[in-house]
This record gives structure tokens, sequence and C-alpha cells, in this order.
């Protein structure tokens, strides 16, 4: 069960007591979410949990298992893969959408198809890909569902690499898009960097003069929000036009997604103003420093009865810009928690309310390890439990 503790730093919260009402914001689009990396609050939410087609937004999902592997050893950023005819065939013309205009035969480093999936959002890149990685689209897409289960996107399913429709076999939500968008951005710093930010990239060659092909990053925050670095378009008629976004500025990371809009230009401008609006009407307030001691939880079976909790990281909350607002805080987890415990280890979660706003669910680790109890430690705890 979730153990509260009573927050005896709650004091640390207070400032000059306000009640704030949670930011409005206006927008067409049938499904937004916005959340706050930087503290977990989420700062719109509309239809976030519908399952819906991703288009190329799934794509993401290609792009995040491909990086796990290459940060596992088992892909590696040269190795090349073959466009077969077979693939070539299906995914070439204007009829199999975004391409990459790759060509039959050639061979492809996954450095390419990567920037191919990222930048240019190539269907052709994607099965490429896939069928290098796993033989057929089939076992790639069965890699994408292992994935999604790991990372907790509980209403989610993938049948293909790239999001084209499939009848409904393929589906997601704002919420399981933007926790994926999350966990590239903090499991793989230095790939998403690399790939998810470039402005466009070159490949392939136009028919009878054989000029380069330059195609640019589709992205409708880049170049237009300050801090903005990735992430993925997608549409389809079935979709409409879709965008799982993020940005960082002063330290603040925000992820977005919308889906459902009508029209290109309508998707640039109401995913430039969701994000503006989300670093403008909203302020983060800090918390605890990092490594300081918040509260202490009990140990079963331990070398020790307690463990200290602390803050991993410098923790913060987001608030109303220019507000205030009353606050109360408590330490959850799941108690009493079972040693072994490693130092570092997260085992609980410091949940800040306020009036009209989410809750904030901020991570607390322990702060020394905790072995297991000896022989006679357990006897006596058993005997102990016992008796109440």
């Amino acid at each position: 069960m979730k153990t509260p503790i009573a927050a005896a730093f709650v004091a640390l919260l207070a400032g000059v007591p306000s009640v704030a009402a949670a930011p409005q914001f206006q927008t067409p689009a049938p499904v937004a979410f916005l959340q706050d990396l930087s503290s977990g609050a989420i700062l719109y939410a509309r239809d976030a949990d519908r399952r819906m087609p991703p288009a190329s937004m799934a794509k993401m999902m290609t792009v995040y298992v491909a990086f796990d592997m290459i940060k596992k050893g088992e892909l590696k950023l040269d190795q090349q893969f073959p466009v077969r005819p077979e693939t070539w065939q299906k995914w070439h013309g204007p009829a199999a959408g975004s391409t990459m205009f790759l060509s039959t035969g050639e061979n492809v480093s996954v450095d390419n198809l990567l920037k191919g999936i990222v930048t240019l959002s190539g269907n052709d890149a994607c099965v490429v890909l896939a069928e290098g990685i796993s033989g057929t689209e089939e076992g790639f897409a069965s890699r994408m569902n292992q994935a999604a289960k790991e990372l907790g996107l509980t209403n989610s399913h993938f049948g293909n690499s790239n999001g084209w429709p499939d009848n409904g076999v393929t589906y997601v939500t704002a919420r399981d898009l933007a926790k994926l968008a999350a966990a590239t951005i903090q499991n793989h710093p230095a790939l998403y960097k690399k790939y998810y930010s470039l402005p466009s990239f070159t490949w392939g060659k136009t028919l009878g003069a054989g000029a380069d092909i330059t195609q640019a990053n589709r992205d409708p925050l880049l170049g237009r929000v300050a801090g903005a670095d990735g992430l993925k378009t997608g549409h389809t008629d079935e979709a409409g036009y879709g965008f799982t976004g993020s940005a960082q500025q002063n330290g603040r990371r925000l992820v977005m997604v919308m889906a459902g809009l009508t029209s290109f230009n309508q998707r640039i401008s109401e995913s430039v103003g969701f994000m503006n609006w989300g670093f403008r009407a909203w302020q983060a307030k800090p918390l605890v420093a990092k490594g300081k001691h918040v509260e202490t939880a009990d140990v079963q079976m331990g070398s020790s009865s307690t463990v200290g909790l602390i803050a991993p990281t410098a923790l913060t909350v987001t608030l109303p810009a220019g507000a205030v607002p009353e606050m109360s805080a408590k330490v959850v987890y799941d108690g009493p928690i079972k040693a072994p415990i490693k130092a570092g280890q997260h085992i609980a979660d410091l949940v800040v309310t306020s009036p009209d706003m989410p809750e904030q669910r901020l991570p607390l680790v322990a702060e020394t390890a905790v072995g297991e109890a000896g022989f006679f430690g357990r006897a006596w705890a058993g005997l102990t439990s016992l008796f109440g």
C-alpha cells in the first residue's frame, strides 16, 4: 500500500499565500497534452487517453528501439542495411507518403536511415531499418510493443514501423506519446541531440537532372520557439495533423502533443502557441535542493530499520506565473520498504498539491544502501510481525 508520511518540511513551501487558478488555454485541437518534465506537472490535458492513429508520430518508437539497441551495443551507426526491391516498390511513389528517396539495391547506414526517419519522415527508411534489424517489419513491430510495455505505454500498440494506416492495429494516446518522448530525451540524451533537431537532410537524386534532394525538417517549433529540439510530426487523412514536440528554456523542459488538427499551417500556429503558453503562463518554483534529506522511511528485513529519503536532483514545482498559491506536501511510498536497498534507488515520492491544480509527484531516493538483515534479524522481524 502507499503509506503517507507527514511532511515535516511543508514550511519550505510557504510563500505569500494567494490561491491561483490554473491558467487557461484555448485550442481547436481535439487532443492536446502538455507536461513540464522538470517537475512532472501536467499543465494541460484534453482527451489525453483517447486511442487514436499516430500517423508518423509512431516513428518515434522505431527510433527509440534503435537508440536502445545502439546504447546496448546491439546496433552500430555505421552498420549497412540493403533496400530490398520489394520494399522499394511498396514505398516508392506519391501514394506511399513521405519518403527518403531511397533507391532499390543500395546499402544505407543506420546513421543515415535515422536521419531519414527523423528529419524526412521517410516511410521507406523506417521499413528498411525494421527489416535490417528484425528480418521482417512484423518482427520489428514486436520489438516496438515490447519497448512500449517496458516504458509503461499502457494504451498503445504498434503494428508497423512507420504509422501507416492499418485498420486500427496501430494506436496510441497523447499521454503515451508524451511518455515516449520523455523516455527518448531522458534515456538517450546524446542520440536525441544528434538526430532530432537537424534542420534538413539531403538524400537521393531527382529524375533526369540527378540533382541532390534536400528536405526540411517538418518540426513546427524549430526556429520558432527558443530551445525547441524535437520531436515528430504526423499526418494522414485518418489521423489529421499531429505533433509531439519538446523545448527547453532556463532549465525547464516541456513536452507537448497535439492531434487531429485540420491543416499543415494550423499545426504550426497551434503548436507554437501551445508551447509558448507553457513557458509564459507557468513558472518553476525551487522546492528542495539536490541531496537534501526530506524524510525517513521504514525498512523491513533490513540491516537498518530506516533509510533516509533525499532529493536526487534539485526538485521544483510548476505554478501559474506571477502567483504563489497555497501548497501542501506529503511523502508516499510502498511501505515498509523491503531490503536490500541501493543508495540512490527511487523508493518514494514527494506529492505536492495546490488548489485547482493537479498533484505533482517528485521522486525521492534512498540516502544510503541498506543490506538484508542477518538470520537473527530476519527471525526477530518474523516474530514481531506475528504479534503486530
